[in-house]
């Protein structure tokens, strides 16, 4: 068992704790315990037992708890709140923006047990009765509730693509390597997954009792030209069968219905079933098009366009030249900024931008005027220890719910670039949020917007605002937009990339990493990106060391004089 996992049983024992009304000083010992093994930078599970009590944040009776995690897979005292408490008001926990505290009252005074009774209960305004739950509160719940249901049984792309090599690899064994297409949601690299979808070329009788194994997955369906399963962790994975040409197939199912269409304006119908295709790009070129990538079908557009002009050269991940956005220890990041900069010249990058928390999030160890002195004198330092490749200062400004900086401009004007964003007050309506966004993308000191939307996927929408406005503002101001690799945002949304570069606004492609494994992020903000159509001239990351300082100089020259 991992740190993580450890962490995982701690933090859920906390919260089943507040959840039953427990003394909340007991269950605070278990979520800073909780806090303390997710920090660690050594496996409990090769640590010395008779250590265990003495390390920050534990002590003799989490000691002993751990233990019996090592020991058993289990945690006898949180298996008893577990047992005690009803499935769907654990459920609830799933629900963002709904703590512990609240599910209680929701459970021991409302008497709702499940997430379907919530739901009702906010439709029929009976949450407004009790002490906490305003009407904002329970709209806030219902929308949760929505978001929720809307996308269960949901997978972030890089959840999937942590698994699909072992499943890729399992399918080829079974049938052979040259039988099975990956297809679908996957290979049009969507931001996020409901299945996993192959095409085989092996019938139903074939392939059915090959999952007839000691531990069968679930078979969900039995269409006439597929099958879906449900593997033990929750994906569903789909295999087409038996396909009279799997590159045909394949090629249908990895598009969208508008592409499709435009497509078939091109070829028709019935042509393109009549050919047997011996791969993917002769599709395209029976059709008179260059070949088009999966994740460029999704507009119908992209066309007409490549028509015209031919397929862009997109973006790709060894573009990459700096790692903009990340937190060290300064705030709350794991790793040092000398850490940071080390694994960076292994890997060839030729700069990192710091980009710690500012005061504001007080949360996250944000940095005090006094502070930020301190780690440009270090920064100073490290870039004298580390040339040519060099470090920026920089900063995540929070932008403050009237739309400021949370900074004097004396101290903005110290950094060499800042990244502005929302942290705090993210349930606002749109004129609420292009307020505040308009306003800090007109400071003179803004250099990047980052996370626009501040959307979590699967978990939270974004605050609702103007894209186009926004993009136009961007524009105006010579201010860029993220477009936050982090697998939970991938925000700016790639629907918005052509838009931005039709107005001449550079992406920026940034991990927001928080510790160096953090940085491999970067994938999957590319991946986002290509659906867009970036290409590396407008990634602001992709800028070598010389352009990316030229960039900043000429950008300070035209805001600030």
């Amino acid at each position: 068992m991992n740190n993580a996992e450890i962490a995982e049983h701690f933090s859920l024992l906390a919260k089943l704790m507040d959840i039953h009304g427990e003394n909340p000083f007991k269950s605070k010992t278990y979520s800073i315990a909780a806090y303390h093994i997710e920090k660690l930078e050594y496996p409990l599970a090769e640590t010395d037992r008779n250590a265990i009590a003495g390390i920050k944040g534990l002590g003799p009776s989490v000691a002993a708890k751990v233990t019996e995690l090592l020991d058993t897979g289990t945690m006898t005292i949180l298996q008893e709140y577990i047992d005690n408490t009803p499935e769907g008001v654990r459920e609830m926990l799933r629900l963002k923006g709904l703590g512990p505290k609240k599910i209680h009252t929701i459970w021991k005074e409302m008497g709702i047990q499940s997430i379907g009774e919530l739901e009702y209960a906010c439709n029929e305004n009976r949450l407004t009765r009790y002490k906490g739950f305003g009407a904002k509160t329970q709209a806030n719940v219902l929308e949760a509730i929505q978001f929720y249901h809307q996308h269960l049984g949901h997978f972030l792309y890089a959840q999937v693509d942590a698994v699909y090599p072992t499943i890729q690899n399992y399918l080829e064994q079974l049938f052979g390597k040259d039988k099975v297409l990956v297809t679908g949601e996957y290979r049009r690299q969507l931001l996020t997954l409901k299945e996993l979808e192959f095409v085989v070329d092996a019938t139903k009788a074939i392939i059915k009792p090959k999952f007839q194994t000691a531990y069968p997955p679930e078979l969900l369906e039995d269409n006439e030209d597929s099958l879906l399963y449900k593997l033990t962790n929750g994906l569903k994975l789909r295999l087409y069968c038996n396909s009279t040409n799997i590159f045909a197939k394949q090629f249908l199912t990895s598009c969208s219905e508008n592409f499709k269409t435009a497509f078939f304006t091109e070829q028709s119908p019935e042509s393109f079933a009549a050919t047997h295709y011996t791969s993917e790009a002769e599709i395209f070129e029976k059709a008179g098009l260059p070949y088009i990538p999966p994740y460029l079908r999704e507009k119908d557009s992209i066309i007409q366009y490549t028509k015209n002009k031919g397929v862009p050269t997109i973006i790709r991940e060894e573009d990459i030249k700096g790692i903009i956005h990340n937190h060290s220890t300064w705030s709350d990041g794991i790793n040092t900024i000398e850490e940071m900069a080390a694994e960076l010249i292994r890997n060839n990058f030729e700069y990192l931008v710091i980009s710690d928390h500012s005061k504001t999030a007080a949360y996250a160890n944000g940095l005090s005027e006094e502070r930020i002195l301190q780690q440009h004198e270090q920064i100073d330092e490290l870039n004298k220890k580390f040339a040519p490749f060099k470090i920026f200062k920089s900063i995540e400004s929070d932008i403050l719910n009237d739309g400021s900086l949370d900074y004097a401009d004396e101290i903005l004007s110290k950094f060499d670039l800042v990244i502005a964003s929302v942290h705090s007050n993210l349930y606002m309506s749109e004129e609420k949020a292009m307020q505040r966004l308009l306003k800090a993308i007109e400071n003179p000191y803004t250099t990047i917007l980052g996370h626009p939307t501040g959307r979590l996927l699967l978990s939270r929408n974004g605050y609702p605002i103007d894209h186009k406005k926004i993009i136009d503002a961007c524009a105006a101001n010579h201010v860029a937009i993220e477009i936050n690799a982090n697998p939970h945002r991938l925000d700016l949304d790639w629907q918005w990339i052509d838009y931005a570069m039709e107005k001449g606004v550079l992406l920026s492609i940034d991990p927001d990493a928080h510790s160096i494994s953090g940085f491999s992020d970067i994938k999957y903000g590319v991946l986002a990106a290509q659906k867009g159509g970036l290409t590396a001239e407008y990634n602001l990351s992709s800028f070598s060391l010389e352009a990316f300082e030229a960039y900043l100089q000429r950008i300070k020259s035209l805001k600030q004089g």
